[in-house]
């Protein structure tokens, strides 16, 4: 496959988008696979999406200052709620993260419900659209990761459990915005999990693992003319068992 001019500038800021997920969420997915919570970034993700769609319903301006502020107000009330119930109900946690996922994907479908452009909203959302990120938007979320990215290792474990939540859902409200829900998900869990066994390096590989898979997925996605975010989805994944299958073996 031979990629023309007109290709490689879609496919550049893609994988540019890709990498600044990447770059906040592989050492954030470490963190919340070593504590149990894996699907906080779904709840966290879809509220902070349902901030987006309440400002929307309002008229706001899509890419206003409005609309990002209440985005991430409302990933930052979800982080303070978990780290309440974390604190509060340990042993129940996963379970009041779902609570919380399934209420805000109902309240942005009922919100969607009368929306004539409402089923391309939530396609937005959960798969996004990373081939058209602009550079606007790349600007604002290099400067966003970069300032998460000094904070988490400058911090690490002295961010405290308040902080980490804060940071999470700062960082989620960044990338669900240029991705979608569903490579949010993927990047952050299949590369913590690939290396799981492989501690040493993992954080090197952790990276390398989920720039393989957004390499190939847009490649892939553009060669074949499919969705680009659900093939970078079953890419990593592909990228992140193979690596698995290969040091075991080795």
């Amino acid at each position: 496959m031979s990629v023309d001019a007109a290709q490689w500038s879609i496919l550049w800021p893609a994988f540019i988008a890709g990498l600044l997920v990447a770059a906040t969420h592989v050492p954030l997915g470490m963190q919340v696979l070593d504590r149990g919570i894996v699907f906080i970034d779904l709840a966290v993700a879809q509220v902070a999406g349902l901030g987006i769609i309440v400002a929307d319903a309002l008229g706001w301006e899509p890419a206003g200052a409005a609309v990002q502020v209440v985005a991430v107000g409302a990933a930052l009330a979800c982080a303070l709620l978990l780290t309440w119930t974390e604190r509060r109900w340990p042993e129940v946690q996963e379970a009041a993260i779902g609570t919380v996922f399934v209420l805000a994907a109902s309240a942005a479908v009922l919100l969607l419900a009368k929306n004539p452009h409402g089923g391309e909203h939530l396609k937005d959302l959960l798969v996004g659209q990373i081939l058209w990120v602009g550079a606007q938007q790349l600007t604002a979320a290099a400067v966003a990761s970069a300032i998460l990215v000094g904070l988490w290792f400058g911090l690490g474990e002295r961010l405290g459990r308040a902080g980490f939540y804060a940071a999470f859902a700062c960082a989620v409200t960044v990338s669900v915005q240029l991705v979608g829900l569903y490579l949010v998900f993927i990047t952050l869990v299949v590369p913590a999990l690939s290396t799981w066994y492989a501690r040493s390096r993992r954080l090197l590989r952790g990276y390398a693992i989920a720039a393989l898979g957004y390499a190939i997925g847009l490649g892939a996605s553009i060669g074949l003319d499919l969705p680009s975010g659900a093939v970078i989805v079953c890419a990593m994944a592909l990228v992140g068992a193979a690596f698995a299958l290969i040091r075991k073996a080795f």
